[in-house]
């Protein structure tokens, strides 16, 4: 099962704003869940970065730490 992450996990592992994050899911760019706050999939994180990247990388748990 994928982790879920929150927006911002997402947005620290994008290097931008949550707000920006807000932006993806309004655009349908970017698939989320709202269980009580918004709540992103692994595996939907994957598959934005590879339609949305010039870089094809798969990101790293270790990327996130808080």
């Amino acid at each position: 099962m994928d982790e879920l992450l929150t927006l911002k996990e997402i947005a620290k592992i994008l290097r931008v704003s949550e707000r920006t994050i807000m932006r993806y899911l309004k655009a349908g760019k970017l698939k989320a869940s709202r269980p009580g706050q918004w709540r992103i999939k692994e595996c939907d994180l994957e598959k934005f970065l590879g339609e949305n990247s010039n870089i094809k990388r798969r990101f790293k748990r270790h990327d996130i730490q808080t």
